[in-house]
């Protein structure tokens, strides 16, 4: 009976422990200091396996069709390279201010250790798929699902499929926009 007591008082010290050190805003939340080791491999564990759980039954069309990869590119031009660069780029004002640093997609691994050309390419497809859709709370990744369909997200996720294999100059080109076309369009 004594044991069940310590425990419960044990359990009681730390919440109140807990809540003492969140309500004190001791902890620095400034993205210019990094988090201590445990808090970030917290929060890199908790966001993969959210996102692996989240994307698992995604069905990943075709990403092979060339009109794809020429739409995504200028979407990814327009929207995602201030923060996750072009080819012979390795950093921006974004990128450089931003916490956690955005993965640099025009490289094959980033300096997290992420390898963006995953050897199970439909897996990646799927997750690039739902981190473009769905964004990742408190990273300044936003959720493009809102306004974007999945015909252009899928358009974009062919195109990082190709981007770290891509030469500056072959970047330039695919993420030109035809312009006629986008008058044409509306």
């Amino acid at each position: 009976m004594k044991t069940v007591k310590y425990l419960i008082l044990i359990v009681i010290g730390v919440f109140a422990g807990a809540a003492i050190y969140v309500y004190s805003g001791a902890y620095p939340m400034g993205a210019d200091v990094p988090h201590n080791k445990l808090t970030y491999w917290l929060l890199e564990t908790v966001r993969e396996q959210s996102i692996k759980r989240a994307a698992q039954n995604i069905s990943v069309p075709s990403l092979d069709d060339p009109e794809m990869l020429l739409a995504g590119g200028p979407d990814y031009n327009d929207m995602c390279v201030a923060c996750h660069l072009e080819p012979g780029k390795t950093q921006s004002d974004m990128s450089i201010g931003l916490y956690p640093v955005p993965p640099n997609l025009s490289k094959q691994e980033d300096e997290h250790g992420h390898d963006h050309a995953d050897t199970d390419t439909e897996q990646s497809a799927r997750r690039q798929f739902w981190i473009i859709k769905h964004g990742i709370k408190a990273s300044g990744m936003p959720a493009w699902g809102p306004t974007h369909d999945d015909q252009r997200i899928w358009a974009m996720v062919a195109f990082l499929q190709k981007l770290p294999d891509l030469t500056p100059e072959q970047y330039q080109i695919l993420t030109a926009r035809d312009e006629t076309k986008v008058l044409h369009d509306y």
